[in-house]
């Protein structure tokens, strides 16, 4: 899972934040712990999950329902339970197989892991420290605990600890290849792109197509100035995340700065034209039509980039991988047919009545339809699950389009404290500093936002201007 903020690269792209809790594994996941109970059982959640795996659901879920026959009050089989619905899409019924799993195994390690991956997903980074702590002291021998507590301190930018953890990670599981991914994007943070790739090798994760290591690849070759190599890494990562921004961005310039403009322009110039285009993209396409001595479409492009951001994006373009049920909402969208994609929506509400991805889906329906009070439900249910960055940010724009800035703003300060290595959110909120007359808090947060590599951003340049100015009336 990479994040991927609407931003601009800085001059070396290595000084990108990485959501390091992508490396490690996902709620859906099965963690490798121990699995309490008959070896009848275990045989059957070590099974079923293998079937999961290949994404045999239904057969999983009949090995599943074989262990709660067996022994109904094993927490390690509603941890299970709970990771196959969630695999499933079956997202708020996860959240009550999980809870099962905690009532049932209060210092279960496995149940802790799992409470504590929901609530970073849902509550954010910070809220999810004490649920790691528990589960590494519940147990203290499982290496994917250890991980993803790792991973976590990570993205709170809590490095000494984070290292510390990997320690003691190393003394209990010394081969273990994802500790050395972990390392290595902190070696490439600190600019050490020699370490960071000779770590990166030993992971493993490149060969294993691991979002977060083809992306770090790709970081550490444009540094270097494999061009080539870099878009390769970023063409098999869009391959497998098709929405990810930031991959866009960076292949972008990656063709650009390889003097590819002929391709940032067939790729990219329909994709900057829409809606869902971010100021950086924009740019690029701008400069490479400049390049092609097409200065008229130049023009566009720049100024769409230098533009004040929309206060709320309604239409997301359509790209090769996405489900298919989702490209048809945004095909339907695309065209303007809201009452379509409502209709399509409220087909997959009844399917899937308990999907966090469903839920969001209908919330960006409903804001299409100009309904933010409606939307507002649908992200709210979707944010029991995952409030991601994006989430919060079409409710934050929901909240204001019904004029409840400080419910808008409450969002936002919650969102940061979560996940302070948001650079947009981080932005976001100084410019609503400044709004209020804080020219102070705006400050700092610029300052936060210069630490994480942002301040090539043109958000960031457009608020140092008008704290500037301030300054000199």
């Amino acid at each position: 899972m990479i994040c991927k903020p609407d931003r601009p690269f800085p001059a070396s792209a290595l000084a990108l934040v990485f959501v390091l809790a992508g490396c490690t594994q996902s709620v859906g996941a099965p963690a490798e712990a121990f699995i309490p109970g008959s070896p009848e059982t275990v045989r059957l959640i070590t099974e079923a999950t293998k079937v999961a795996g290949t994404g045999e659901f239904a057969q999983a879920g009949e090995l599943l329902d074989a262990a709660l026959d067996a022994e109904p009050e094993n927490p390690a089989v509603w941890v299970a339970v709970s990771r196959l619905r969630y695999r499933g899409g079956e997202h708020l019924e996860a959240l009550d197989a999980s809870a099962r799993a905690l009532e049932l195994g209060p210092r279960y390690g496995g149940a802790l892991l799992l409470k504590a991956q929901l609530v970073r997903d849902a509550h954010g980074l910070a809220a999810s420290i004490p649920w790691y702590e528990a589960a590494s002291q519940a147990e203290p021998h499982s290496p994917e605990i250890w991980l993803d507590y790792a991973a976590t301190l990570g993205d709170l930018g809590h490095n000494r600890a984070m290292l510390d953890t990997l320690d003691q990670l190393r003394e209990i599981a010394p081969q273990t290849p994802r500790a050395n991914l972990l390392t290595a994007v902190l070696a490439a943070r600190a600019g050490n792109t020699v370490l960071a790739r000779s770590l990166l090798e030993r992971s493993g994760a490149v060969n294993a197509g691991v979002p977060a290591a083809l992306m770090l690849d790709a970081l550490i070759s444009m540094e270097q100035g494999n061009l080539s190599s870099a878009a390769e890494r970023l063409e098999m990562l869009l391959q497998r995340q098709p929405d990810n921004l930031r991959a866009r961005e960076l292949l972008a310039r990656a063709w650009l700065m390889g003097g590819r403009e002929v391709q940032v322009t067939a790729r990219f110039g329909d994709e900057a034209s829409a809606d869902s285009t971010s100021p950086y993209l924009a740019m690029l396409v701008g400069r490479a039509h400049e390049r092609l001595g097409e200065r008229d479409k130049a023009a566009l492009w720049l100024e769409r980039a230098h533009a004040q951001p929309a206060a709320q994006r309604r239409v997301l373009p359509v790209k090769v991988g996405l489900p298919p049920p989702t490209a048809e909402v945004r095909r339907a969208a695309l065209a303007g047919d809201w009452g379509r994609a409502a209709t399509i929506t409220a087909s997959l509400q009844k399917r899937f009545p308990g999907s966090a991805d469903v839920a969001a889906l209908s919330g960006d329906v409903a804001l299409g339809q100009g309904d933010a009070r409606r939307a507002l439900t649908f992200y709210a249910s979707a944010a029991q699950v995952r409030r991601s960055w994006p989430l919060s940010r079409k409710a934050i724009g929901a909240y204001r389009m019904v004029g409840d800035d400080n419910a808008a703003d409450v969002l936002l300060m919650r969102h940061l404290a979560g996940d302070p290595g948001n650079i947009d959110a981080a932005l976001m909120l100084a410019a609503r500093s400044l709004a209020w007359g804080d020219a102070p808090r705006a400050r700092l947060l610029l300052d936060h936002v210069r630490a994480l590599g942002g301040a090539n951003d043109l958000t960031y340049r457009a608020l140092e201007q008008q704290i500037a100015a301030k300054q000199t009336t």
